[in-house]
């Protein structure tokens, strides 16, 4: 009767465990019983990234430096106008004033008989071949001596005064280039006891009787500054004209306009061959009006 009992206890105890078995490795329908493991979570992630050093080492610097460049390239300055200027002395070394002091002109300082060229093509519309200036009377229109003005292709006047003598076959109505030969440098008119200096000035085109205007209405270092730096296409016609808009073809004179007596001496200038190359000429040329 015991051995019965404990014969029982033996199967009932081995069909629990082979339940177990089998339940541990399938679970229900093939599904494992085990719970999936999770990873544990922490409060501050760990870091893998490599952070950059503040300074970076010398082999990086130098990693980073742009090469060295070659030397500039010298371009040609922009186009400005279609007209191509000469600086107006050739030749000689010059110096001359870049401000207004009396008068919207400059003097252009250079060695006596230097060439005086035309700083465009154009007509030549004005020539005075005797110097008339005398310190008596100090006449305005007499002041620049001997003289040559151009009108230029661009519509603008250009003079050249204080000359020593004008070139052979410059007369009203001849055409001119730029660079030709219009006179040399010298001390006529009120120059007489100054250095030899080309008297430059800018203005538009007016009848012999408005002297003011054609010794200068716009200013010119600007320009020439340009000429003789190799920008050869800056150009003052517009702002000649609207000047000339603004005041009209023939203002008034404002500024050293009436003779004077400068003094009883009435000397004689010096001579470098002027006046007896004949009747003083100081004629218009062909109307070239800008």
């Amino acid at each position: 009767m015991r051995s019965g009992h404990v014969g029982r206890w033996a199967a009932v105890a081995g069909a629990l465990l082979l339940t177990g078995a089998c339940t541990q490795a399938t679970g229900l329908a093939g599904v494992s019983a085990q719970s999936p493991s999770t990873p544990s979570v922490t409060s501050t992630p760990q870091v893998t990234a490599t952070i950059p050093s503040a300074t970076p080492s010398a082999e990086h610097q130098a990693a980073e430096q742009p090469p060295k460049g070659e030397d500039p390239v010298k371009v040609p300055p922009p186009k400005l106008s279609k007209h191509t200027y000469t600086f107006p002395v050739k030749g000689c070394e010059t110096t001359y004033q870049r401000r207004l002091l009396v008068l919207p002109k400059t003097t252009i300082w250079a060695g006596e008989g230097c060439a005086f060229v035309a700083p465009i093509g154009g007509v030549v519309d004005e020539v005075n071949v005797q110097n008339k200036w005398r310190p008596s009377t100090d006449t305005g229109a007499d002041r620049e001596g001997r003289f040559v003005t151009i009108i230029g292709d661009d519509g603008v006047r250009y003079l050249g005064g204080h000359l020593d003598s004008v070139a052979d076959g410059i007369k009203p109505g001849v055409r001119v280039r730029a660079g030709q030969l219009l006179g040399r440098v010298g001390r006529s008119g009120n120059a007489r006891d100054t250095g030899p200096n080309l008297y430059f000035a800018i203005s538009w085109k007016t009848g012999p009787s408005f002297w003011w205007v054609r010794r200068g209405m716009v200013e010119p270092w600007d320009y020439l500054d340009a000429w003789q730096s190799g920008n050869r296409t800056l150009s003052p016609r517009e702002e000649t004209l609207a000047l000339r808009g603004k005041l009209g073809e023939t203002p008034r004179c404002t500024v050293q306009c009436s003779s004077k007596k400068v003094s009883n001496d009435d000397r004689p200038e010096p001579q470098t061959g002027g006046d007896d190359d004949g009747p003083t000429v100081v004629t218009i040329g062909p109307s070239q009006v800008p």
